[in-house]
């Protein structure tokens, strides 16, 4: 299947796609400091750049992009053209996750995963800080 777009137009489109500080991202940032929860973001010396670092719970925060990290909702889907670049595209990410988080219980930190598509209303926001600050407090991770 031919792309809709010109191949320059595409690369526009791509290159405004964020990897640091998304909407759903600074969105769980924001709830979690006004319930006072202090954090670093995008740690450089802990594998994979963590989006949410709480020391104070040995707590790691990733929210991932259901696209980008091949999430089983309906946009985690493999795009139709281009399968040949995608497929291998999305598998190494996939495997670059997978071994960042086993580094991560390694050293010791719990883990998060929170997934885009959780978190497009207010609601969904509101549902996953609970969740996490049920985890923080109960001391699973």
């Amino acid at each position: 299947m031919a792309d809709i777009v010109t191949k320059s137009e595409r690369s526009k489109i791509m290159s405004r796609i964020r990897s640091k500080n998304t909407k759903p991202e600074m969105k769980i940032r924001k709830a979690l400091h006004k319930l006072g929860f202090r954090y670093r973001i995008h740690n450089h010396n802990l594998p994979g750049k963590p989006d949410i670092v709480l020391k104070k719970y040995r707590t790691i925060i990733q929210v991932k992009g259901c696209f980008w990290h091949g999430h089983s909702c309906r946009d985690g889907h493999i795009p139709k053209s281009r399968q040949e670049y995608w497929k291998p595209k999305l598998k190494k990410n996939k495997d670059r996750d997978l071994k960042n988080e086993k580094k991560l219980k390694e050293l010791g930190w719990n883990l998060i995963v929170l997934w885009e598509c959780n978190c497009r209303t207010d609601d969904m926001i509101k549902k996953e800080v609970s969740r996490i600050v049920r985890i923080l407090l109960s001391g699973i991770g």
